[in-house]
């Protein structure tokens, strides 16, 4: 696969099959992100494989973190409520965790760090597509969870960048629409 063709195909897929992934693939995945661009050679991404019952970390941290937001509804409620928390983490047969665990060199910057997280999370999603799978990346509140970090065992400092749901798809991908990179490029001479 040509390297354009995969930038330009590869698509956000959700919804994919209850099939097991091969762990040569996951690793071949995971091989491609430790080689995103980082500033004084600092490697600072971490990933959880979650497979199996192992996937129950993930969900039982999603659950922990909507508890704070229940507030007056009934047990029954509750319940549901958690179990739906709980249910997210099985939507793929395998989810990365991906960490962020800075640099404490004082000439590192955060931001630079948390970049290279983000190139590394964008080669998981190209190699995914390479490899035949459908992968898409989540984020959003519950990664700041302190129980998230806590299920994961990151410390002070550190941060969740997101949760990758790998796995087969039986569906097409939409096709894909971008503003044209000369509408969006200023030169300066």
């Amino acid at each position: 696969m040509e390297l354009q063709q995969a930038i330009r195909q590869r698509r956000s897929i959700g919804k994919v099959l209850d099939l097991p992934v091969e762990k040569e693939k996951i690793e071949r995945i995971l091989e491609s992100a430790v080689w995103a661009p980082n500033h004084h050679h600092t490697e600072p991404w971490k990933f959880f494989v979650m497979t199996g019952e192992g996937r129950r970390v993930l969900g039982s941290a999603y659950a922990n973190a909507a508890l704070d937001g229940l507030g007056d509804l009934d047990e029954e409620e509750k319940e549901k409520r958690l179990s739906r928390e709980e249910a997210k983490a099985m939507r793929a047969p395998v989810v990365i965790a991906v960490g962020c665990s800075p640099s404490t060199n004082p000439r590192v910057i955060r931001s630079e760090e948390l970049a290279a997280v983000h190139c590394a999370v964008q080669n998981i999603l190209l190699t995914a597509y390479e490899e035949g799978l459908g992968a898409v990346w989540r984020s959003g509140e519950p990664m700041q969870h302190p129980s998230m970090k806590s299920a994961f065992g990151l410390k002070e400092g550190e941060d969740l960048v997101g949760f990758i749901y790998i796995g087969y798809t039986g569906m097409i991908a939409p096709e894909g629409k971008r503003i044209a990179a000369k509408d969006k490029t200023f030169w300066i001479s």
